[in-house]
């Protein structure tokens, strides 16, 4: 089993599986200034802030607004708290910033599962991919390798359905390092059966997916940049970059054909010895 040498290929799930960034698109036409994912589900919390609990338009969008800025610069200690109180703790101060007056902790918790369960609703893995998922699996093993908190990931994985896809799935916050530590990709490849050099990562991230793969020794690493534009000083430097997750196929293509120009020239040079 195995493709062009290529026995496995681990894939990021954030980013890269599910495009979250199509849903920060959706979000933006929903309501403004919300651009990143999960503004729909705060969409849905404004108009219950509005209509359940009498709040002006403007404080439940400046509340909403408030959370945005708590999750971009969230650090979650897992032996100190579980990331649903933490989570609700970014909704009591939100609104108590807001509003003044007493922590409001039932209203909090009320507004993070709002947001919470239809942020879930938004996770969708795609037809095609799905479609790719099969046929690549046809011819090599797949694994997700995802970091973060282990009750947040494995919601999103159950949420969108990705589980009969893969041969295994690894979360980060179950494992005592998580990417860009070589020691989740080699626990990846023991659960496996197969050699880092004969792996293959895929990822929208260059500090973990790909600084990860080259760490642990991977084949080959994938970047997917949706954007395509390139900074000039990339750094860490993955072996190919694509646009789309779809585009991956191709260049497991590109890599067989890549050795078997390689197997070509070795022989060439044996025979002229």
């Amino acid at each position: 089993m195995g493709v062009h040498g290529v026995k496995a290929v681990f894939f990021d799930l954030d980013n890269t599986l599910i495009d979250t960034a199509a849903a920060g698109r959706r979000a933006i036409e929903e309501v403004r200034p919300f651009a990143l994912m999960g503004a729909p589900s705060l969409l849905k919390v404004i108009n219950a802030l509005q209509s359940k609990h009498h709040y002006a338009e403007g404080e439940a969008r400046v509340i909403c607004d408030k959370v945005q800025a708590k999750l971009l610069k969230e650090c979650h200690d897992p032996a100190k708290m579980c990331i649903t109180d933490l989570r609700i703790s970014h909704w009591e101060e939100a609104i108590q910033e807001t509003i003044g007056g007493e922590a409001n902790r039932n209203l909090a918790a009320e507004c993070y599962y709002l947001w919470k369960t239809t942020r879930l609703q938004h996770l969708t893995l795609a037809e095609d991919t799905r479609g790719m998922l099969t046929e690549l699996r046809k011819g090599v093993r797949l694994l997700l390798l995802t970091n973060g908190d282990k009750q947040t990931q494995r919601e999103k994985i159950e949420a969108c359905a990705c589980q009969p896809y893969f041969d295994a799935i690894v979360v980060g916050g179950e494992q005592k390092e998580e990417k860009p530590a070589p020691s989740i990709f080699h626990y990846c490849c023991d659960l496996l059966g197969v050699q880092p050099a004969e792996c293959v990562m895929v990822g929208d991230s260059l500090d973990t997916d790909i600084q990860g793969g080259l760490n642990a020794g991977l084949k080959a690493t994938v970047w997917l940049n949706k954007a395509m534009t390139t900074p000039v000083d990339t750094s860490p430097v993955p072996h190919y970059i694509i646009s789309s997750v779809l585009d991956l196929p191709a260049v497991l293509q590109k890599m067989g054909h890549k050795m078997n120009a390689k197997l070509g020239t070795d022989h060439m040079a044996g025979s002229n010895e």
